[in-house]
Parts: structure tokens; C-alpha cells; sequence
């Protein structure tokens, strides 16, 4: 930890109170006018191979079973078994019990392996349960965590007990990445989501993420571009870069660029990689897959050529 944000954890409710407020008007507006652009063809193949690569598919259903994990896997490695051009994307992400299963299935190909875990959707569980959660799925094989933050605890202001919640689950992970869950739709403004990102942050995050895809809001442009510049700052201040991973209610090629095109207008090429941009959006890749396609053979590909998620 750098003498600054030592300083600032001193005092912490005083610091990210006076973080410089959002202003909802402007974000919003930014956001809707980011949505407008528009990018060539050529540039549109590469943004899709890129998003393809960015994508974690997620399976996270009480009925999900070891055959469903392993189908996920095997498309998270091949995500058009016609076309060997296309690439593989960036994770998969299951539950703690499925973890050995989709280790063993994802061996040798590269493709993360990230598990929910801390009481995951609701985050509401005591911090032993939490952290033998997180060792457990790191021991069977996650190399990315996605814990919950306590929603309830940042709500009422007791922002200590959040960070080291994180800070305990971050030393939980050992070598693993942790993506901490904000559950943007549940915390009422964008000052709080922009305090949130920046406590996350403080505490070890190595990713700030939007949502559980649980909640009725889930990932939206303005609330991405307010965490986009929270990482910004952060880095400028810190010297350390954070990914950020919206999740719930990307569905199409064109909601994904207009996320690529906020990414490159608000922090610039560092962030345009999977290692530090991920979409939680499993229904994104099949449509990603049939633009790929038509760009590809000029032709559409019907949406029951590629496997349902």
C-alpha cells in the first residue's frame, strides 16, 4: 500500500465522501452521445474477435450440472466449432461446487476459470463462510474470483467492514484475480457507485465489476462511465490499473461496441484487452458469432446454429 493510500484509509467515510460528486445529467449525456458512434467494417471484425475475447460465459443456476459446465467449456474454447479462426473467450464462471469439473474441462486452453463465491448473490453470510468459500474454489482449480460486496453494510455506512471484507477474500485468493461485485442496480446513485468502485479499489480489487445480472438494474453505459473514471483516477493516482467488467443486459454486437467505443473514449487502449475489460454476458457471444459470421461469408447464420447458454 503507497503512503497516500495509507493516508487515505486513516480516514475513510472522510475520503470517499469527498470524492468529487457524479454529475447525472452530464454522465448520462456523455454516455447517449458515446452511443451514437459508429465504426467502419474492417474496424468492426477486430472490435468483434475483440469483444469474443472479452466475454466470461457464465453458468449460475441451482439446475446446472456437470454436463451443462462441460458444454460451456467446450464453447468458451471453440465458440464457432466451423471456423478455427475465431477466437476463444476470456473465462468461464460457476459456482464453487462446479469448479472441479470446468478445471478439468478447460485444462491446457488458456480460458479463465472464475467462481462466484462470498454468499453470491446476496453477499449475506458471515466472513468465515465467505472466505472458505473463496479458498475452497481457489484450491479446486479458480484462478478468478467474484465476490459480492455487502450491500447492506455500504448502505448503512459502515464502510470499513466492506473493505476488509475485500481485503480479507483478496488475501483469501492468493494468486487468483478478484473481481469485486458493486451490484450497481442496489446502491441508489452514481456518487455511491463511484465511492464503491473506489473502496473496492483501495481494499485489493483487481477488477470492479457492475452486478450479480440478479437484480432488475443491471450493467448500463452511465454506470460503466462512472467506473471507467474511477479506474482512470485510481491509476492516475495509484500507478495501479484495474479492469472493469459489466454484467446483465448486454445481449447484442452493437451494445458490446458501444461499450469498446465508451472504454476507448474514456481510458484509452490499456483497457481494450481481456485482461483488463471482461463482459458478463453470456447471450452476448451468440450474437456476436452470427455478425461474425456474416462478415465472414456475407451471409447470416440462423440463431440455432450456435449452441443456447
Amino acid at each position: 500500500m503507497t503512503v497516500t493510500a495509507a493516508a487515505e484509509l486513516s480516514d475513510l467515510r472522510s475520503f470517499l465522501h469527498g470524492l468529487p460528486g457524479v454529475d447525472k445529467v452530464g454522465v448520462e449525456a456523455r454516455a447517449a452521445a458515446l452511443a451514437t458512434r459508429s465504426i467502419k467494417t474492417s474496424s468492426k471484425a477486430k472490435a468483434i474477435d475483440l469483444a469474443i475475447r472479452m466475454v466470461d460465459l457464465t453458468t449460475l443456476e441451482g439446475a446446472d450440472t456437470p454436463g451443462k459446465v462441460r458444454a460451456l467449456c467446450a464453447k468458451a474454447r471453440r465458440p464457432d466449432p466451423a471456423d478455427p479462426t475465431c477466437p476463444p473467450a476470456a473465462a468461464i464462471c460457476v459456482y464453487p461446487a462446479m469448479v472441479k469439473v470446468a478445471a478439468a474441462a478447460l485444462a491446457g486452453s488458456g480460458v479463465h476459470l472464475a467462481s462466484v463465491a462470498t454468499a453470491f448473490p446476496s453477499g449475506q453470510a458471515p466472513l468465515e463462510v465467505k472466505l472458505a468459500d473463496t479458498r475452497e474454489a481457489v484450491a479446486d482449480g479458480a484462478d478468478e474470483i467474484d465476490m459480492v460486496i455487502s450491500r447492506g453494510a455500504f448502505l448503512a455506512g459502515e464502510y470499513t467492514r466492506v473493505f476488509d471484507e475485500i481485503a480479507a477474500v483478496k488475501e483469501a485468493c492468493g494468486g487468483a484475480h478478484l473481481k469485486v461485485i458493486l451490484e450497481t442496480g442496489e446502491l441508489g446513485t452514481y456518487d455511491n457507485i463511484r465511492r464503491a468502485s473506489w473502496l473496492a479499489m483501495l481494499a485489493g480489487a483487481d477488477f470492479i465489476k457492475t452486478s450479480t445480472g440478479k437484480v432488475t438494474v443491471n450493467a448500463t453505459l452511465p454506470i460503466t462511465l462512472v467506473m471507467l473514471e474511477a479506474v482512470r483516477d485510481f491509476r492516475a493516482r495509484h500507478g495501479r490499473i484495474i479492469g472493469v467488467k459489466p454484467a446483465g443486459g448486454i445481449k447484442t454486437t452493437k451494445d458490446a461496441i458501444k461499450y469498446l467505443v465508451l472504454i476507448n473514449e474514456t481510458v484509452g487502449d490499456d483497457w481494450l484487452s481481456p485482461d483488463r475489460f471482461r463482459f458478463g454476458a453470456s447471450s452476448l457471444l451468440n450474437d456476436l458469432l452470427m455478425q461474425r459470421t456474416k462478415l465472414t461469408t456475407g451471409r447470416y447464420a440462423g440463431p440455432d446454429y450456435f449452441t443456447l447458454d
